[in-house]
């Protein structure tokens, strides 16, 4: 009976000396032993094996999944109602009964497929990875893709599970323990540097815990101390893809339990900005607090994501205004993964933060490409809101994302009234205001001479 204990003990120790050795310091100092890039080689060598019964264009049912099933038009509702109103053109100010046509297509393209729903649901994949299966017209089973599956059901949680949550662990504690002892230190210049120093060791295990790979793109544009980094958010993971290249000043919510215990810890080294729920609520003073770490130029820039929620990871709603009205420096940054490797995206109304965790553990790698932008300030004469949208424009744009203009709040609450009165307003205008012109006719009688 002593004999097998033993061996096992002695496996463990060996394995644990790997771990630490092999992946834990290369990690702390920052350094890559390249195995991470041969494993995403040959999952990608694998992923590209065209199983029997695959169709061999994946890249058409990809373009199709992206697209979506509705072709949209693009056309504003005035030129749209033009088209219905061909066969009979009331006067100017005159209701159309083929106007409700409009209302109605609008109406039915919201049912069967419209632009916020289907932004809080995992992506369409063009072809199984062998783990969700996102695309349902590919339901072809064989032996050989039998086989594949359950090998990589062993290898993700046989193998790579219990690496990764062992990683994971000393990660955290790592980050609890070594944040308490900092905080005891009086403030200097030695205790931010060691600060930092903890939180980017302790962010790096993490990302190793992931299998992440990050590609960061034009450094020079990093966020400066005393600005504002922003960020579309696709998964509470994105705090540690950024910070893994830089530490941060978190903005959040108190939280209770293991979270509360890393939040205290945390704060006690390093200056995040921690609310409680009722201040959440009060705008004005989560803006002065955020007015107040911005104006002091020594402190991290501060990561927030004015999104307020998770998307999928294909586009970017609209951004907050309350993090652009502070009236500092914002550094962008867009954030796209793969979605090759394991869906990133956290549906929180589906699981919770043990089961997405877990999902994230057992997929194959996070492969994730970080473009940080030129930094941007408020232009004369534009308001916050404005100010917000051009940040999120120049976000998609580099990020490849689609830039829509609902808010994420529409997840879980109901259509504000403002959407509906504007529709309503667009509408008479165009009836009653100005009328539908004939095609080719001048709106505005010619000025004279």
């Amino acid at each position: 009976m002593t004999d097998p204990v033993s061996a096992a003990a002695a496996v463990f120790q060996l394995w644990l000396l790997i771990v630490v050795f092999f992946i834990v310091l290369p990690a702390m100092f920052g350094i890559s032993l390249g195995v991470s890039g041969v494993y995403i080689q040959v999952l990608v060598r694998i992923l590209q094996v065209r199983l029997p019964g695959q169709k061999p264009s994946p890249s058409t049912s990809y373009s199709l999944c992206l697209a979506g099933i509705i072709e949209h038009t693009g056309g504003s509702m005035e030129e749209e109602m033009e088209q219905l109103r061909l066969s009979r053109r009331p006067e100017a100010g005159e209701f159309s009964l083929s106007d409700a046509i409009y209302f109605c297509q609008k109406g039915l393209e919201s049912i069967v497929e419209d632009q916020v729903t289907q932004r809080f649901s995992s992506e369409e994949l063009a072809s199984w990875n062998l783990l969700t299966r996102t695309n349902q017209n590919f339901q072809y089973i064989s032996l050989r893709l039998t086989i594949f599956w359950v090998l990589g059901v062993f290898v993700r949680y046989g193998v790579l599970l219990p690496l990764r949550v062992a990683l994971a662990v000393i990660g955290l504690s790592w980050l609890v323990l070594g944040t308490t002892v900092v905080g005891f230190l009086p403030e200097s210049s030695m205790k931010n540097w060691l600060s930092e120093l903890v939180h980017l060791t302790c962010y790096r295990i993490c990302a190793r815990g992931l299998s992440a790979t990050i590609h960061y793109h034009n450094k020079e544009n990093r966020p400066q101390k005393g600005g504002i980094c922003v960020a579309n958010h696709t998964t509470p993971i994105d705090v540690v893809i950024l910070a893994n290249d830089g530490c941060y000043a978190m903005v959040g919510q108190i939280h209770r339990g293991l979270m509360g215990v890393i939040q205290r810890s945390m704060v006690r080294s390093c200056p995040h900005i921690w609310f409680e729920r009722s201040e959440m609520k009060d705008r004005h003073a989560v803006t002065s607090r955020l007015r107040a770490h911005v104006s002091a130029r020594t402190k991290l820039p501060i990561l927030i994501f004015p999104e307020g929620t998770c998307v999928n990871n294909t586009s970017v709603l609209m951004f907050k205004k309350g993090s652009f009205e502070v009236r500092g420096t914002i550094h962008p940054v867009a954030i796209k993964y793969d979605p090759r490797f394991g869906d990133a995206f956290w549906n929180s109304t589906k699981y919770n933060m043990v089961s997405y965790l877990l999902r994230m553990m057992t997929s194959w790698a996070i492969v994730v490409n970080v473009w940080y932008l030129p930094p941007m300030t408020i232009q004369a004469g534009e308001d916050a809101a404005h100010f917000a949208s051009r940040v999120k424009s120049a976000i998609a744009r580099r990020g490849g994302l689609l830039d829509l203009a609902w808010d994420g709040g529409l997840k879980r609450g109901k259509v504000k009234d403002c959407f509906r009165e504007e529709q309503q307003k667009m509408y008479s205008s165009t009836v009653v205001q100005n009328g539908i012109e004939p095609p080719g006719s001048s709106r505005n009688p010619p000025e004279e001479e």
